[in-house]
């Protein structure tokens, strides 16, 4: 008989994230454990699903024609569409991987991807929201504006290192007629369209194998990230974040690696950030913190690698770090 299960990874991580739970109840010290991955799991489960239903519907009903026509071109405009994509989107770091992934596989080039990546997160609706309540309107700005400046030029630098051949590109990518139109092709498959019981049901079946292609992908990565930050999260002290992580170089290269480990979830790290800031005084860190888990969580550079390539993977925090840094810095000051 041939164990396929045990190459599952996503069974793996269901049954190491259930074997800790069922331990919790044996071991007090892990009780801390079970409490952060409950958390976990209770803010990311609807970010999650929606990342999936999304790349369900775009690898249905969004051409890649359309893709390559927004995201594709080694442009300056692929990267501010990226961009200004990201700005709509309501779903956390995550959530967005997953979206990340379909929008590759639809042909968007590594740099759009990693400009929607970086933007995405913290310049969308919802967290804005989150930011202003947390830290106020001004500096709420300050962070939102800053990480959509960083995934502009990041994505910028991206476009140099394609052109270069430094950077891998994307296969899935089609060429289009330079007179293809988005808006006149929308408008034909629309009209012919047919609007049946059969044909919505087909669809809708697409749509479901669609989203399960990307949790194949992406969801073990997730699962990852929940577990080793729901163990860091327990078992580090609090006052470690506090302690460490001042307005200076030193607070920010630890604020950095506590963020690499931590980042897992936008809405969940946002309360974190806003406690640093509350314990310091100062805003560079809590922005370090937000910005840097985005751009060096293993998560995000373990499915970047995985589905685009080491290049980009490895290139994304080498460009972004710095300029999370000097925006931190500048934020310390100003703030």
């Amino acid at each position: 008989m041939r164990l396929h299960w045990v190459k599952n990874k996503i069974l793996i991580m269901l049954i190491i994230m259930l074997s800790i739970y069922v331990a919790s109840f044996q071991f007090d010290s892990l009780k801390g454990v079970n409490f952060n991955m409950t958390m976990y799991l209770g803010e990311m489960w609807w970010a999650i699903i929606l990342g999936f239903l999304i790349g369900g519907l775009i690898h249905t009903f969004v051409p890649s024609e359309y893709i390559t026509k927004a995201l594709a071109e080694p442009s300056k405009r692929s990267i501010f569409n990226a961009v200004g994509f990201g700005f709509t989107m309501s779903i956390c770091s995550h959530g967005i991987l997953a979206l990340a992934v379909q929008l590759y596989k639809k042909g968007a080039s590594p740099a759009a991807v990693v400009a929607f990546l970086l933007a995405s997160p913290w310049a969308n609706f919802t967290l804005t929201l989150l930011l202003i309540s947390f830290f106020g309107l001004l500096k709420a700005l300050y962070i939102i504006i800053a990480a959509v400046i960083i995934a502009i030029v990041t994505g910028h630098i991206f476009l140099l290192l394609m052109r270069f051949n430094l950077i891998e590109t994307n296969p899935h990518t089609i060429a289009n007629h330079k007179d293809f139109s988005i808006m006149k092709d929308l408008k034909a498959r629309v009209k012919n369209y047919d609007f049946t019981t059969s044909t919505i049901l087909k669809d809708c079946q697409e749509v479901w194998r669609g989203g399960v292609r990307l949790a194949n992908m992406v969801l073990w990565w997730i699962l990852l990230g929940i577990t080793i930050a729901s163990v860091v999260g327990a078992f580090i002290p609090p006052f470690f974040f506090h302690d460490y992580m001042g307005p200076n170089f030193i607070g920010m290269m630890v604020t950095l690696i506590a963020a690499t480990v931590l980042e897992v979830c936008s809405e969940g790290t946002a309360p974190l950030a806003f406690e640093i800031f509350r314990q310091t005084g100062y805003l560079g860190n809590p922005f370090v913190f937000l910005m840097a888990g985005v751009a060096t969580d293993y998560t995000e550079i373990g499915i970047l690698w995985y589905n685009i390539g080491r290049k980009t993977a490895l290139w994304m925090p080498i460009i972004a770090v710095p300029q999370i840094i000097l925006f931190g810095t500048i934020a310390n000051i100003i703030f």
